[in-house]
């Protein structure tokens, strides 16, 4: 299972950590706010050091209740965060976490981003699916819309890429959208079938996006800042299921989560082959 990034290869027999820059002045989580170049170097350079395979840019805040900014605005963000980002880190992975299909064209052309992470799954920009199949880079497809029961996610995310499949786009990641259209229940019982989501596309890295969202904070009442232990117990159940990507605000305890899981494979394995499938 691997994505081709215009021409960069990214393996994902390991899972991987997309880390969360946000240039928005209202994005939920406060700490992960970036308003000048320095803080999206800063950041970004922090999120590097601790294990991020791919940095994810937003420029238009996508929270619950939120007020989409203009296109200009979103393009002023983020092509000042872009031009940082690529002066510093030359070489690193970037995603722009974007509907709007001019932004994503801008982004590629302009900055070389190598991946698009669009929340409305190809539905807010009518364009977004032929552009991203004329620009060649990876596509994020997200379950954005409500539903009724879990099973109207597969069947949006399979209707939607044959789409992306017929237009050229060949690597494509699926994002089942928790907290997007759903409610708390529905949240948990999305995540307690993610393990059939992963089976039925095998060829696809499914991208899970918990971290600090209103399914934990709500749950525990609690505020975000204080949602990092419950995010670290949704990514290891995550992992179990098969997801490849977590898009993580916290990268250090995310690759801790992935370390550990990783860990208790190969001693699964180990055991396994030492014919040790029960303790006694």
């Amino acid at each position: 299972m691997t994505l081709n990034l215009r021409g960069q290869i990214m393996d994902f027999a390991a899972p991987q950590i997309m880390g969360i820059v946000n240039v928005t002045p209202d994005s939920f989580f406060s700490a992960s706010r970036t308003m000048d170049g320095a803080e999206v170097v800063a950041r970004a350079r922090q999120l590097l050091s601790e294990g991020a395979a791919i940095l994810d840019i937003g420029g238009c805040s996508t929270r619950p209740g939120s007020e989409p900014v203009s296109e200009d605005e979103e393009w002023r963000r983020l092509s000042g965060a872009l031009e940082a980002l690529r002066r510093e880190f030359p070489s690193a992975v970037l995603s722009v976490d974007t509907f709007r299909a001019r932004i994503a064209e801008r982004s590629v052309q302009d900055y070389g981003v190598q991946i698009i992470n669009d929340i409305s799954g190809g539905l807010a920009d009518e364009q977004m699916f032929e552009t991203v199949a004329a620009l060649t880079v990876p596509y994020v497809l997200t379950h954005g819309c409500g539903f009724t029961d879990v099973t109207e996610v597969p069947r949006f995310l399979a209707g939607q890429l044959q789409t992306l499949y017929r237009l050229g786009v060949a690597d494509v990641l699926l994002d089942p959208g928790f907290g997007f259209g759903k409610t708390l229940e529905q949240n948990y019982q999305l995540m307690a079938r993610l393990a059939d989501l992963t089976r039925l596309f095998p060829d696809n890295p499914v991208l899970v996006g918990v971290s600090r969202k209103s399914m934990i904070h709500r749950l525990l009442n609690i505020q975000p800042e204080e949602a990092l232990n419950g995010t670290t117990v949704l990514h290891t159940l995550a992992l179990q299921a098969g997801a490849k990507v977590l898009r993580v605000h916290d990268v250090r305890a995310a690759a801790e989560a992935v370390r550990i899981w990783e860990a208790v494979c190969k001693g699964s394995e180990q055991a396994n082959n030492q014919g040790s499938n029960t303790l006694s």
